[in-house]
């Protein structure tokens, strides 16, 4: 990243966003995934906004550069954009290890859970109002009224009153939410709300996300999609993936293909840097049965559960192994409950019986290169016979249409937006109640079994992400939506003049 971004009145001040650059990448890479219609509305789309933002900024700020689908789709967002010749800007909000304690309490009370157990008082508040407040006030200084700011999720809430003094378009964007709210969702829309209703908008991944509140004002619903181009998605041959995967320690093979990928930007890249893997056993053989779950080392995404699942229901009836792997936990800025969770499951490991431990493996994935992280999660996805992602809340869960995308059979929990992703026996199987840990264990075993069904799942989870979660959608509806408040406010003030 970049220096901060600041008003330029001196030192620098202790919470500033820095700007992330990203390289330019044209949009005609998307043509050969796309069937010719859908290629010509995106070229009319992207034509439409290369009018329509001429002369203005698209702002879009986050809480992290990496480690989340947040930041995976606003890389390759501004990526695009800029190829297109749209000037979009993409900066990470700073803040200290208090403003992402209460920020990551408000991400789980609005998937309905409690997470530390801690409350939203009024010290929450004035810290959040002061973090959030010094980093909209060095943004202001540089937005412009006819720009536009895209803000993502909770830790973003309550730049919106500042940046709405300045004139500027102001959309607030949450990826996360609950289908069922209970007292803690509404505790935490109790919190945020009043910061959320000067925005021009909101958008969210699901009608069910929306609250009450958001009524008074102008909602949408877009749901994420992926960049199949990216180091994560991009083809990878069997060659290469063992190549990765014996050199990060994931696999033992013997092999020793080039650990390659492409990056970004068309350039040749490598992996360089190990996985730290925690087993008592060497990890599996290129050809065994292999379960994966990829997932921020975060309570919601279960890996207690899956653990458990597999080594009781599993194990004992296959020669299959289990990896969990998660990003490195120093490396998640906005996370701060990765190491607890990290060294829960790493507890309850080594209490597993011997001969079943040897076959579950934990891998903290590097971080220091994020196209590297990619290039590596691309692999072990396309290694895996199974992907599973036994989330017990989740927003929407990329990982599972990164895995479709592969040709992977994907088990998941009938949760949030993976209901949206996989149609149950068709796309993908879903497991109703996540904490079932028979039912998980049958599933698993089901595919494992039935190779040819997978195979056949597989194959139809790629077509359905193709025609579904791709760039050119995505995009598009959020040309529609920023074109519409822009042309709103000119009809308000043709009228008012």
């Amino acid at each position: 990243m970049d220096e901060p971004i600041t008003d330029g009145s001196g030192a620098p001040p202790p919470f500033a966003p820095k700007e992330v650059r990203v390289a330019p990448l044209s949009p005609e890479r998307l043509r050969e995934v796309l069937d010719e219609d859908d290629w010509l509305a995106f070229q009319e789309a992207i034509a439409h906004a290369v009018r329509v933002f001429e002369g203005r900024v698209i702002w879009m700020i986050s809480s992290t550069a990496a480690g989340g689908g947040v930041a995976e789709m606003l890389r390759y967002f501004l990526a695009y954009s800029r190829g297109a010749g749209v000037n979009v800007r993409w900066l990470v909000i700073t803040g200290n290890h208090e403003f992402f304690e209460i920020t990551k309490r408000i991400h789980n009370f609005l998937h309905a859970s409690s997470g530390d157990g801690g409350e939203l008082g009024p010290e929450d508040t004035r810290i959040y109002e002061e973090v959030t407040g010094a980093n909209a006030e060095q943004l202001a200084a540089v937005v412009r009224d006819t720009d536009i700011v895209l803000l993502h999720d909770p830790q973003t809430a309550g730049m919106v009153p500042r940046l709405k003094q300045t004139g500027a378009h102001i959309v607030w964007r949450s990826h996360i939410g609950a289908e069922r709210p209970n007292e803690l969702v509404h505790r935490a829309w109790d919190f945020l709300d009043d910061y959320l209703r000067e925005a021009d908008a909101c958008v969210f991944s699901r009608h069910s996300y929306v609250p009450d509140w958001a009524n008074a004002i102008r909602t949408e619903v877009i749901q994420p999609s992926i960049d199949v181009f990216s180091p994560k998605n991009q083809d990878m041959d069997p060659e290469t993936v063992r190549g990765i995967l014996t050199y990060v320690g994931l696999t033992v093979d013997g092999v020793e293909a080039p650990p390659v990928y492409t990056r970004y930007d068309g350039t040749p890249g490598r992996v360089d840097r190990l996985c730290e893997v925690l087993s008592t056993g060497p990890p599996p053989h290129f050809g065994d049965p292999l379960v994966v779950q990829i997932s921020r080392w975060d309570r919601l995404k279960d890996h207690m559960g899956v653990m458990h699942g597999f080594a009781e229901h599993v194990a004992p009836a296959t020669d299959a192994h289990l990896i969990l792997a998660g990003p490195n936990v120093n490396a998640v800025a906005d996370d701060p409950e990765g190491a607890d969770v990290l060294n829960e499951v790493w507890a309850a490991w080594r209490e597993l019986p011997h001969a079943r431990r040897s076959r579950v493996h934990l891998s903290c994935l590097p971080m220091a290169d994020i196209e590297e992280n990619a290039a590596i999660v691309n692999a072990l996805q396309r290694r895996a016979t199974v992907v599973v992602q036994k989330s017990l809340e989740e927003g929407f869960g990329l990982t599972v249409a990164e895995a479709m995308w592969k040709s992977r059979p994907v088990i998941a929990s009938a949760v949030g937006g993976i209901q949206d992703q996989i149609e149950d026996g068709v796309t993908g199987l879903l497991l109703d109640d996540p904490t079932d840990l028979d039912a998980f264990g049958k599933l698993i075993l089901k595919l494992l079994s039935d190779p040819e069904r997978a195979q056949e799942i597989g194959a139809r989870a790629r077509e359905y992400v193709r025609q579904h979660f791709l760039a050119n959608r995505h995009a598009a509806q959020y040309i529609e939506l920023f074109a519409s408040i822009i042309e709103a406010r000119e009809q308000q003030a043709a009228q008012a003049g």
